[in-house]
C-alpha cells in the first residue's frame, strides 16, 4: 500500500477519535481543541494525498474510490456532530449531504459508463470553505466578530454546495443520456 493511500486510511481512522472528542462530555473544552487539531490534521492528509499521488504517479483505483469517501465520511461526521451540539442548523447540514449524495451517484452512472469526471474548482473551493466553516464553529470563540465572520463563511460554503452541484451537473449532464 502506498502513501498517499495511508494516507487516506489515517484519515478514516481520526474521524473516531474527533467525534469522541466532539460529543463525549467529560472531555470538556479541551475537547474542542483536539478535535479542531484532530479535523485539521485529517484535513491536511486530505491535501498532502492526492499532491504525493499526482506527483509520483501513485494514483490507485482504492485512491480514486476511497479520497473521496475519506471525505465525505471526514465533513459528514463533523457536520452530524456540529448539529448535535447545536453549532450548525440541520437543514444546513441537510443541503450540503444532499449534494454529495447526488454527486456521488452521479459519479456511479459515469463510472458505470467508463467515463471518469474530475473534481472541479468548485468543488475544491465548496471542500476548502467547508472545512474552514467546521473549524471555526468547532472553535466557537465567544466574541462577536468571530461569530459574525463564522456565519459568513458558513453561507459561503453553503453557497458554494449549490453553485458546484450545478456546475457539476451542467458540465456533465451528457453522462445520464450515454446509457450502456
Amino acid at each position: 500500500m502506498n502513501l498517499p493511500n495511508k494516507l487516506t486510511i489515517l484519515r478514516v481512522i481520526l474521524i473516531i477519535p474527533f467525534v469522541l472528542c466532539m460529543l463525549l462530555p467529560c472531555v470538556g473544552t479541551a475537547g474542542k481543541y483536539a478535535a479542531a487539531a484532530i479535523f485539521i490534521i485529517a484535513s491536511l492528509t486530505d491535501m498532502l494525498d492526492g499532491k504525493i499521488a499526482r506527483k509520483n504517479n501513485l494514483v490507485t483505483n482504492f485512491g480514486k474510490f476511497m479520497d473521496p469517501l475519506a471525505d465525505k465520511l471526514l465533513v459528514c461526521s463533523a457536520m452530524i456532530c456540529l448539529t448535535a451540539n447545536d453549532k450548525l442548523a440541520a437543514w444546513i447540514v441537510i443541503v450540503i449531504i444532499s449534494r454529495e449524495f447526488i454527486i456521488s451517484g452521479f459519479r456511479l452512472v459515469a463510472s458505470d459508463n467508463g467515463v471518469v469526471i474530475a473534481a472541479s474548482y468548485w468543488g475544491k473551493f465548496k471542500t476548502t470553505f467547508q472545512m474552514i466553516m467546521i473549524v471555526m464553529l468547532i472553535l466557537d470563540f465567544d466574541n462577536d466578530i468571530y461569530r459574525i465572520c463564522t456565519t459568513v463563511i458558513t453561507y459561503i460554503a453553503l453557497i458554494l454546495t449549490v453553485v458546484s452541484l450545478i456546475d457539476y451537473i451542467a458540465k456533465n449532464k451528457s453522462v445520464l443520456k450515454e446509457q450502456k
